[in-house]
């Protein structure tokens, strides 16, 4: 066990009273609400939109419900269990249908309803003009429920079937203009690479029921003590295989930019309260195994460091603005993903950095909706500008996303991905630094949107028109803009102590700066001033008084041509897995056909030439037969004759 992980022991499940005992509701009142729409077909297109509204409000106010009451309770109180029934029973294997709502998950549910409830009230104006706008407020109704699933199991068995609704919703969502090839490939990759990390995850799940003859989380937990280090070593590795796909952590996030295709707030849906978080939300869950292998937690940490490396590296080149924010999501998950693996000082941060994220990277998300709508869904910033004098609410909403983003002072991110910066300072030197210069790529790029986007000269065509979006899109901003901007003040102090007694660790309040903790310690100077650079530097290129060409310039530059290139992901995976899987199946292929085909034919060859040979022999003649009748008794009679005189 490695020592700088070693957690206290996590708070017991107690069976469910009062107003959680009725948490199972969280999810049949969308999952319903997603059955009623897609079942009464047409018939519900003018009010379906309002449905599939209605039942996020009612789960977001059901888990707010909870939470106060959480609230009340002592702290051996708040982890409570709901039993439905025992799902599967089998020689010493019983699997529950059960549900764990404690700090943890009662968190996650109040990031995905309200944030959730908030993009579909967003929906109504973005999706007023689609004709399948019913069908796809029952997709986002289906998403909200198997995300909810996902963080409300209380095994990992329910949990995977969350985890594989999520995948279900998000591929039906990506492709949802199905009648777009690209948005039709998006939605299959997507789904395929998550296939992939899905073996992961089935295979952590088997191995648990071999080891531990459980998959409950409290059972895992009990048990990971007693398991052989190469057995948890492999678990860990295994869930984070799982996290990789889910969270588009290197190497398996080549599906996230793609995914863009899909409406503007399926991206905002996926990037701020579901799919990517799920990842993050798996290895914290899992926090006693990780705390039990210092390899598979180091392999958290390195996954994290490389992935908010290159999600970075990816956002400085794009030009597309939702592929700029997909950049900026895989950078920000690796910055959670490198807490979690930090252990009990990080675990806190983690979440708290999801939390905040889910705020601002829902409101720039849907402020590039809004500046898609305003400019005939085009989606090229060098084709914007000067959009701050004609959208000055998505300007100002988007702003504030800006400013949390980049971390500055006393807004949301500042908070939250500082703390991080600061444990991984002290988990490792060379960690901190790479996770430094994450933060100073990330001003740079995100000015650089700003600027181009908001800044500078018009650069629009003379048909396009741009103006602000109408209310039932701003408000949903306005109110994101708040979070982003007070958030992390509301939650520093607090967050921290909540999450204890849910994810284990040390006193995790002694790792938590206070308000003024980040100007107080010389990392926060530090990262206040690598952002500063970072801002600079992108106002030296891309200033308003800049001239940015409507196309980007040829460049033989390797970082900007890999950039451009997605980090050349698909062209690995065509390399490592496409290509030599068509070899094989074409290898397959060829010893089926000139091997075992070949040999089954062959023998029907020789019994078709036995045939013909036997066939010879019945002419369908009687003298014939007789003859050989005749022939036959005298040879009989001869050799009797032979016998006797022997």
């Amino acid at each position: 066990m490695n020592p700088l992980l070693t957690p206290l022991e996590t708070a017991t499940p107690v069976a469910a009273t009062g107003v959680t005992a009725w948490a199972w509701l969280l999810i049949a009142v969308p999952l319903v609400s997603a059955g009623v729409l897609l079942i009464i077909g047409r018939a519900g297109d003018r009010w379906g939109h309002f449905l599939g509204t209605l039942a996020s409000l009612v789960s977001a106010g059901l888990a707010v419900t909870i939470f106060v009451t959480m609230l009340g309770l002592p702290t051996e109180g708040r982890s409570q269990s709901v039993h439905l029934y025992d799902w599967i029973s089998g020689g010493n294997w019983t699997i529950p249908l059960g549900l764990q709502v404690d700090q943890l998950s009662v968190l996650f549910c109040l990031l995905i309803t309200i944030v959730g409830s908030l993009i579909h009230i967003y929906s109504i104006g973005y999706m007023a003009h689609d004709p399948r706008r019913r069908r796809f407020f029952a997709f986002l109704n289906l998403f909200i429920a198997a995300m909810l699933l996902l963080v409300l199991a209380d095994n990992y068995l329910v949990l995977f079937f969350g985890w594989e609704g999520v995948g279900l919703a998000s591929y039906l969502l990506i492709g949802f203009w199905q009648e777009r090839p690209s948005a039709a490939a998006a939605a299959k990759k997507a789904f395929v690479i998550n296939r992939v990390g899905d073996m992961g995850m089935a295979i952590a799940i088997s191995l648990m029921l071999a080891t531990f003859g459980t998959v409950t989380f409290s059972g895992v937990n009990a048990a990971a003590a007693e398991a052989s280090p190469a057995t948890i070593t492999l678990l860990g590795l295994l869930l984070l295989w799982g996290a990789c796909a889910k969270s588009a952590q290197v190497p398996l996030q080549a599906w996230l930019l793609d995914a863009m295709e899909g409406p503007t707030p399926v991206s905002a849906l996926i990037h701020a309260a579901t799919m990517v978080t799920a990842g993050v939300y798996l290895v914290t869950r899992s926090h006693e195994i990780y705390a039990h292998t210092e390899w598979a937690s180091t392999a958290v940490v390195v996954i994290g460091t490389i992935t908010l490396l290159a999600g970075a590296w990816i956002g400085c080149s794009k030009d597309d603005i939702k592929k700029v924010l997909a950049g900026s999501t895989m950078s920000q998950i690796g910055y959670m993903m490198l807490a979690a693996g930090i252990g009990p000082a990080g675990y806190a941060f983690a979440i708290f950095h999801l939390v905040t994220h889910g705020f601002f990277k829902a409101n720039m998300f849907l402020g590039a909706g809004s500046v898609m709508h305003a400019m005939d869904d085009d989606v090229d910033m060098r084709h914007y500008g000067g959009l701050a004098k004609y959208m000055p609410i998505t300007f100002a909403t988007f702003g504030a996303g800006f400013l949390a983003i980049i971390g500055f002072p006393f807004t949301a991110g500042f908070f939250s991905k500082d703390h991080i910066i600061e444990a991984a300072f002290e988990h490792n030197q060379v960690i901190g630094i790479l996770a430094l210069v994450g933060a100073a790529v990330t001003a740079f790029y995100m000015t650089r949107l700003m600027l181009m986007t908001f800044g500078g000269k018009k650069r629009w065509r003379d048909d396009v028109h741009p103006h602000e979006s109408p209310l039932v899109m701003t408000i949903p901003l306005i109110l994101l803009g708040i979070a982003s901007l007070g958030g992390g003040l509301l939650l520093n102090n607090w967050i921290g102590g909540w999450l204890q007694p849910a994810v284990g660790g040390g006193n995790v309040e002694a790792h938590a700066p206070s308000l003024i903790a980040g100007f107080a310690s010389p990392i926060g100077w530090i990262t206040l001033a690598v952002v500063a650079i970072g801002v600079i530097i992108a106002f030296v290129f891309f200033g308003p008084r800049k001239d940015i060409p409507e196309v980007a310039p040829a460049t033989r530059n390797p970082l900007t041509v890999a950039g451009r290139h997605d980090l050349f992901g698909d062209a690995f995976n065509d390399a490592v897995v496409v290509r030599p899987g068509e070899a094989l199946t074409r290898g397959v292929l060829a010893v089926d056909r000139g091997g075992i085909d070949g040999a089954i034919h062959g023998f029907v060859g020789l019994l078709g030439g036995l045939s013909v040979v036997v066939r010879r022999l019945q002419t369908g003649y009687v003298r014939s037969y007789a003859l050989v009748m005749v022939v036959g008794a005298a040879v009989l009679g001869g050799v009797l004759v032979l016998t006797q005189l022997s």
